[in-house]
């Protein structure tokens, strides 16, 4: 039995170790007797067992560490990404509005300060020169808005060309200060790829009150941007509530000018073009009205940029077409047009980027039975400069279907006869501030003879609008100029007038007989 007793205490270890490894005590070992027999042997392999089940579990839990820290820095770089703009680097939208709580709970009575810059006509950058050359600006600006601002501020990119800059610390003295300093360092030009860029901003500034929410700020400082924004380029405004009410009217004149639409609140007036020399009416231009049912007579210039705005322009323009179509279609039946007699109508660069434009203008002909070469789309000189392949489809499939085309407001932009001859274009109408002086200013006549010169040269006609007096009537007639419009000749007309004038073959007032007359006075 005394020979037995090393063995049942070894068998005995054995169990107890197995257990404790069983637990997960993977350091346990348990001891061999001098004795290197079987039961010896057991243990051995068991201990040699924990041991590997060690060196396993530790590299499991290595691993398992790395894995850890792995996705806490992925983690970590994912949160960064999402609360960063990709392009320049600067907070997104969502990293602003965090700020900005953050900034409201820290200071309750107090709160922050936030400018809104919006770029003025980055559009025409990013059409004119490409997307890429636009994302460089936008990064060069970014860097700008740093350098202006302070370290402790925030500088975010909201999307697009609108930018934001936080000031957690500032009331609204300072906060223009900084504004301030932004508009500076972006006054000079950026060089890009030999390309010159100027950019311009519209900022606009407010100083949270007690109680507002990060939201209000943000409207505020919004709002404030669109007032600066109106009044013109590189403007800095603070918010004042009564801007509040400004963007409200807005927002009420865009939902009654959509239902103004179906009410046939709307009505067209229409402005003669005349021949210089004989004061024939050789067409008209067809000008938007809007009859109110409480604010009475209100004018394009009060409604024509919020239909841009909310896209109603695209309603607007297309019942423009069909209304002054089917206009012109009642003249054709009661008197006899000259062949010549052409209907200008608007077109506004959202209209010439749709795709279904070409087909839409098509189906208004045919069904008011008006011959495509009667109808002149006219459209601001910015829109073509500024087209893509849509526009340009639109433009080359209109001429194609007989359609004439006409630059409005040449001289007011880009103004670069180059690119005239290379679109569909049969007439140029001249801005009214080119002759405004040309009776005046001898050096400006001149200008003016050279511009109608080069639209000759390109093989186009000159339509000079804003003849406001004799003596510019006279002085472009005598210049060779064809055709104008103004208040000279006549304000804009009823229907029924002009119906008038074309069946008694009334002539508007007569530039060479009244100039012959004014000299011998």
């Amino acid at each position: 039995m005394s020979k037995n007793t090393p063995t049942d205490n070894r068998l005995q270890q054995v169990v107890e170790g197995i257990v404790r490894i069983a637990a997960g005590d993977l350091t346990t070992r348990i001891s061999t007797s001098p004795a290197r027999d079987d039961v010896d042997a057991v243990i051995t392999g068991i201990n040699l067992l924990a041991e590997e089940l060690n060196s396993v579990y530790q590299e499991f839990e290595d691993r398992v560490e790395a894995r850890t820290q792995e996705l806490q820095a992925a983690h970590l770089q994912m949160q960064h990404m999402a609360l960063t703009d990709p392009l320049t680097g600067t907070a997104n939208r969502a990293a602003l509005m965090q700020e900005i709580e953050t900034a409201i709970l820290a200071a309750p009575a107090h709160g922050p300060s936030v400018l809104m810059i919006d770029l003025d006509d980055f559009k025409d950058i990013n059409d004119t020169f490409g997307h890429q050359t636009g994302d460089q600006v936008l990064g060069v600006v970014a860097e700008r808005i740093r350098s202006a601002a302070r370290d402790s501020d925030t500088v975010a990119r909201l999307g697009g060309d609108e930018f934001a800059v936080l000031l957690r610390d500032a009331g609204l003295n300072t906060a223009m200060d900084v504004a301030a300093r932004i508009q500076q360092a972006l006054a000079p030009h950026i060089r890009v790829e030999e390309l010159d860029v100027w950019p311009r901003a519209s900022i606009g500034v407010h100083s949270a009150l007690p109680g507002e929410t990060s939201q209000d700020i943000m409207v505020r400082a919004d709002t404030a941007m669109y007032a600066a924004k109106e009044a013109g380029r590189s403007q800095n405004m603070a918010f004042e509530p009564v801007m509040l009410y400004a963007r409200q009217l807005r927002r009420d004149t865009a939902t009654e000018l959509r239902q103004g639409i179906g009410r046939n609140e709307l009505f067209l007036a229409f402005q003669p073009v005349v021949e210089l020399a004989t004061g024939r009416m050789t067409g008209v231009e067809a000008l938007i009205r809007w009859r109110h049912p409480q604010r009475g007579l209100i004018m394009p210039d009060e409604f024509i940029s919020i239909a841009e705005e909310t896209g109603i322009i695209l309603d607007v323009g297309r019942w423009v077409l069909r209304a002054a179509l089917e206009q012109v279609a009642r003249w054709e039946a009661q008197l006899s047009l000259e062949p010549d007699f052409k209907l200008r109508v608007n077109l506004s660069a959202k209209e010439l980027q749709r795709l279904d434009l070409v087909d839409h203008v098509r189906r208004a002909l045919s069904e008011t039975g008006i011959a495509p070469g009667r109808l002149v789309i006219e459209i601001t000189e910015s829109a073509f400069v500024s087209g893509g392949d849509v526009e340009m489809y639109s433009l080359r499939s209109l001429n194609a279907l007989g359609v004439g085309i006409e630059i409005d407001d040449f001289g007011t932009g880009y103004s670069s006869i180059s690119y005239l001859r290379r679109l569909p274009v049969q007439t140029v109408k001249v801005d009214r501030s080119l002759i405004r002086e040309i009776s005046a200013d001898p050096g400006q006549l001149q200008f003016v003879d050279a511009v109608h010169g080069l639209i000759q040269a390109a093989g186009m006609e000159a339509v000079f609008e804003g003849i406001e007096t004799l003596d510019q009537a006279a002085d472009l007639l005598v210049l060779g100029c064809r055709s104008g419009q103004g208040y000279y000749f006549s304000k804009p007309l009823e229907a029924e007038q002009v119906a008038a004038i074309l069946e008694s073959g009334t002539t508007l007032p007569l530039v060479q007989a009244s100039a012959a007359a004014s000299t011998a006075g």
